[in-house]
C-alpha cells in the first residue's frame, strides 16, 4: 500500500485528512503528495472576478476536499452559489522531471492557474483530469494554486444526477455539491511515464488484456515489462515493446485445466481473487517509470434470458445505493468510510449494488474490487434535453467509462435512468436516438460488458430489461410477474404511466432484473411528514416483515434474473433505507441477510 510522502507546507491538517489512501488504486506510484486540507475560499455570486490577478477577497477557508454545502468543509452553506473560487499556498515540491496535479472530481467546471498561468480547463462534475504544472512551478518558492468552479444550480441541462435545483431537497432530490469534492494531488514523474493503464479480462482464452499508454518524451525503442502475481505465485513476467506511445497486448496465463484450480484464479463476490501487477517502462537497461497495478480473471455475458458471471448463471442480488454522507455528502468521510459501505452491502447478503445517479469514487471500486461486489455504474442525468445536454453526457460518459474500465467489479453500464433527460420518449425520435446512441456508443467503449440504455421502463436499446416497481404489497407483485404470457405483461403500463418497453422494440428474451423496488420508510424518530418513502413501516418488526416478503418475491419469482432493492442507507429526506443515515442498521443485519438471501422463514 502506498504512504502519502507528507504534507506540502503548512495546509495539511494531518488527522482527519491523513484518511484518505492514494486516489487511483489502478495505476499508482510511490511518491505522491496530497493537497487536500484547509484552503482560502470565497463565494462569486455576482461572477465579478475574472481570473487570480484579480483582487479576490478570501474570506472564508474551507476544507478540502468536501463541497462547501457540506458540513465537514467548515462551511456547511447550502444556499445557491453559481461562482466559487479556491487558492492554496504551498512549498515547492521535490525536484523531478515533470510535475502532474490531479483532480478526483470537481462539479462542474473548473479552471486551474498556477502562479498565475492557466494549467487546466474541464468540464465535467463526475471525472478526473490532469495538468502537467512542470512549467508554471517558481523554484525554491511557494507555489500559489487557485481554482475557479462554475456551478450554476438552476442549469438542469447538465449531468447533475441528485443533486436538488431547489434551495431545500425536496422529494428524492438531495443536497448540491458544488467545486471540489474529490482528492487534489501532486505527483512527480520522469520524462517519459505512463500515462494510462487498461485492462481486459478474455475469459475463454485465460488471457489478460494489457494496454500501456506512455506519455512526456517518447522516442524509439522504448518497453514495458509486465509482471503478473497472486501472492507468491508468478502468473507472467513478460517484456513488450512500445510502438509509437502504445504496448497492446494479451498475456497468456498458464490455465490448470481442473475446474477447481480455474475457479482459484477467477474473480467473484465470493472469492475476489485479485492479480497483482507491476509495470516498469524502461529505455534499454534506464527505467523510466514504475507503477503497480491490479486486475483480474473474470467474465460477464448474457446468456438467453439469465445473467452470466464466469460462464455460469448468476442471481443477482443488489442494492440501491445513493452514495451519500450527512455531513460530508457525495464525499466520504474516510477510506475507511467507503470499505465500511461495501462490508456493510456484503452482511445484509447483498453480492452487489447499483451506485444510483453518481459516478463513485474509485476508492470505492478499489474496495468493491478487494473485498468482492458487483457495481452497476449509472450516469448522472441530466433533467432537460438539448443537443448540449447530450454533448455534455455524451463527453462525461466517455470519460466515466475509460475511468473504471479496469475495474473488475464493474459489471453493468447505465447511461439513462427511468428517462430522466429524455422525457419524452414515446413521442419524440430524437429522444429515442439519443437512448440509442449511448447504448451503441457505450457497447463501441467497452465490448465486455451488458449495457442498460434506459433502466427502469420505455427500454428499447438494451441488453437488460430493468424493470421499477415500487408496489407495496408482495402479493400483488408476485401475481403481476409470475404470468407466463410476457409479452401481455410488457404491453401493459406499469408505475408512472410508462410502458416497459418502447414499440418497435419488443422484449427479445434478455433478462428481466427487477432493478428498483420496495422504498420502504421506517424512522420513528422523525414525524412522517418530514420523511419520504414509497410506503411505510410504524415498528421494526413491522419494517423486518416488509422486507422479508417483498425479497421473497423477487427471489422466488422465475422470471427475474436478480433485484435491486431500494435503498442501502436513508438519505436526508429518504428514510427508506435499511441503514439509517449513520450506517446503523434498522433491525440486526443478520435480519436483513437472511430475508435478502431469502434463508429461513
Amino acid at each position: 500500500m502506498l504512504t502519502r510522502t507528507g504534507a506540502v507546507g503548512n495546509h495539511f491538517r494531518g488527522d482527519k485528512l491523513s484518511q484518505f489512501e492514494y486516489p487511483r488504486p489502478q495505476l499508482a506510484r510511490e511518491t505522491w503528495v496530497s493537497l487536500n486540507g484547509e484552503w482560502d475560499f470565497t463565494f462569486d455570486d455576482e461572477g465579478q472576478y475574472c481570473g487570480p490577478d484579480d483582487e479576490i477577497e478570501w474570506d472564508h477557508r474551507i476544507i478540502v476536499p468536501f463541497a462547501p454545502e457540506s458540513a465537514a468543509s467548515g462551511l456547511g452553506d447550502g444556499d445557491f452559489h453559481p461562482c466559487v473560487w479556491y487558492r492554496l499556498r504551498f512549498a515547492a515540491p521535490p525536484p523531478a522531471e515533470r510535475i502532474l496535479l490531479h483532480f478526483g472530481a470537481v462539479d462542474y467546471a473548473a479552471r486551474v492557474w498556477l502562479n498565475g498561468l492557466l494549467v487546466a480547463q474541464h468540464e465535467g462534475g463526475h471525472t478526473p483530469f490532469t495538468a502537467d504544472i512542470t512549467d508554471a512551478l517558481i523554484p525554491d518558492a511557494d507555489q500559489v494554486l487557485v481554482v475557479r468552479a462554475e456551478d450554476d444550480p438552476a442549469d438542469l441541462a447538465k449531468p447533475r444526477g441528485k443533486q436538488d435545483w431547489l434551495r431545500e431537497p425536496h422529494s428524492i432530490w438531495y443536497p448540491r455539491t458544488t467545486g471540489i469534492w474529490q482528492t487534489v494531488w501532486l505527483e512527480p514523474v520522469g520524462a517519459t511515464y505512463i500515462k494510462q493503464l487498461r485492462w481486459t479480462p478474455i475469459f475463454d482464452g485465460f488471457e489478460i488484456g494489457c494496454e500501456v499508454l506512455a506519455a512526456g518524451a517518447l522516442k524509439t525503442g522504448l518497453s514495458v515489462e509486465v509482471r503478473l502475481t497472486i501472492g507468491e505465485r508468478v502468473l507472467a513476467d513478460d517484456v513488450y515493446m512500445l510502438v509509437g506511445q502504445e504496448a497492446n497486448r494479451k498475456i497468456a496465463l498458464s490455465d490448470p485445466g481442473i475446474d477447481d484450480s480455474r475457479n482459484e484464479l477467477l474473480w467473484s463476490p465470493e472469492r475476489p481473487t485479485l492479480i497483482d501487477a507491476e509495470l516498469t517502462l524502461r529505455d534499454g537497461d534506464r527505467v523510466l517509470d514504475r507503477i503497480t497495478s491490479y486486475t483480474a480473471l473474470r467474465s460477464v455475458s448474457i446468456n438467453r434470458d439469465r445473467f452470466m458471471l464466469n460462464g455460469r448463471p448468476y442471481q443477482l442480488r443488489l442494492v440501491l445505493d445513493q452514495g451519500y454522507w450527512t455531513e460530508s455528502l457525495m464525499t466520504a468521510p474516510s477510506d475507511a468510510a467507503l470499505r465500511r459501505d461495501v462490508e456493510l452491502a456484503k452482511a445484509m447478503g447483498f453480492n452487489g449494488v447499483r451506485k444510483h445517479q453518481k459516478i463513485e469514487d474509485p476508492r470505492y471500486l478499489y474496495w468493491a474490487d478487494r473485498l468482492g461486489l458487483l457495481v452497476w455504474e449509472e450516469m448522472p442525468s441530466a433533467y432537460a434535453f438539448s443537443p448540449r445536454a447530450v454533448t455534455r453526457l455524451v463527453r462525461e460518459w466517455t470519460e466515466a467509462i475509460e475511468r473504471d474500465y479496469s475495474h473488475p467489479c464493474v459489471i453493468v453500464w447505465v447511461p439513462f435512468n427511468e428517462s430522466w433527460g429524455v422525457p419524452n420518449l414515446t413521442a419524440m425520435q430524437a429522444h429515442r436516438n439519443a437512448v440509442e446512441a449511448l447504448y451503441h456508443m457505450t457497447r463501441v467503449l467497452d465490448a465486455t460488458r451488458p449495457v442498460i440504455g434506459n433502466d427502469g421502463w420505455e427500454a428499447s436499446a438494451t441488453d437488460i430489461l430493468g424493470i421499477h416497481d415500487y408496489d407495496g404489497d408482495p402479493v400483488r407483485l408476485r401475481a403481476r410477474y409470475e404470468t407466463h404470457e410476457s409479452q401481455t405483461l410488457f404491453d401493459r403500463r406499469r408505475p408512472g404511466g410508462r410502458i416497459l418497453t418502447l414499440d418497435g422494440f419488443p422484449h427479445r428474451g434478455q433478462p428481466v432484473v427487477l432493478t428498483e423496488f420496495g422504498g420502504v420508510a421506517y424512522d420513528p424518530s422523525a414525524p412522517a411528514h418530514h420523511t419520504w418513502g414509497y410506503s411505510r413501516a410504524n415498528t421494526a418488526e413491522a419494517f423486518h416483515a416488509s422486507y422479508r416478503e417483498l425479497l421473497r418475491v423477487a427471489n422466488e419469482t422465475a422470471m427475474f434474473s436478480g433485484f435491486c432493492y431500494t435503498q442501502f442507507a436513508d438519505t436526508f429526506q429518504e428514510t427508506n433505507g435499511l441503514l439509517n443515515a449513520d450506517r446503523s442498521p434498522k433491525i440486526p443485519l443478520e435480519q436483513i441477510s437472511a430475508a435478502t438471501r431469502n434463508v429461513g422463514r
